[in-house]
């Protein structure tokens, strides 16, 4: 798998959203490295409101994390 980090800067916030959600994707990836495993498992996350609420938590970590690393709000 690519390392992203230190070839993706992120000069606006939107696309520091957007690198959050890759980030977020290579979890899965790097977690479950097994694609067959991967798809298996998607119908039973994927209409449970619980499990994609906390899809939406690890997303909000990430990118909290990289606009800290930016400074994104620093004025």
């Amino acid at each position: 798998m690519d390392n992203c980090l230190p070839t993706r800067p992120t000069p606006t916030p939107t696309e520091g959203y957007d690198l959050a959600i890759e980030l977020a994707r290579m979890t899965i990836k790097k977690t479950q490295a097994d694609p067959a495993v991967r798809e298996r498992l998607r119908p039973d996350y994927a209409e449970n409101a619980d499990s994609l609420i906390s899809v939406s938590a690890v997303v909000a970590t990430h990118f909290a994390t990289i606009a800290a690393a930016k400074g994104y709000w620093r004025g």
